[in-house]
């Protein structure tokens, strides 16, 4: 889903996005967790755990299209954001494409790269 004033960056190839670990990219100060799953799909969230204490999500363990988060083992959907229940929040998702091998990630915000 695209946003108006959204705009893409690459942020790398992909193959230096290794299948379920997470990449940190900095986006003029904006630091976002870059996961590759072990189907190939790419996903891209702020790396900022929604639970109160915080904390990076970009070392948590993947598993199919979800994340678990490595300080508070909080399960995040990759897709949505949405942390599952019995736990409630949700974590920015940036909208990812692939092109000739090339990935890039879109976000709303100001940024100059």
């Amino acid at each position: 889903m695209s946003l108006p004033n959204e705009t893409f960056y690459p942020v790398g190839s992909l193959d230096q996005f290794m299948k379920q670990v997470g990449r940190v990219i900095d986006l003029n100060g904006v630091e976002i967790a870059v996961f590759q799953t072990s189907d190939g799909n790419v996903f891209a969230i702020k790396n900022e755990s929604p639970h109160p204490k915080g904390g990076p999500l970009a070392e948590g363990m993947v598993s199919g299209h979800y994340l678990y988060d490595p300080l508070h083992d909080w399960k995040i959907d990759l897709e949505t954001g949405n942390v599952q229940a019995p736990d409630h929040g949700q974590v920015q998702v940036y909208p990812v494409k692939i092109e000739d091998g090339q990935v890039w990630v879109a976000t709303s915000e100001f940024l100059t790269v």
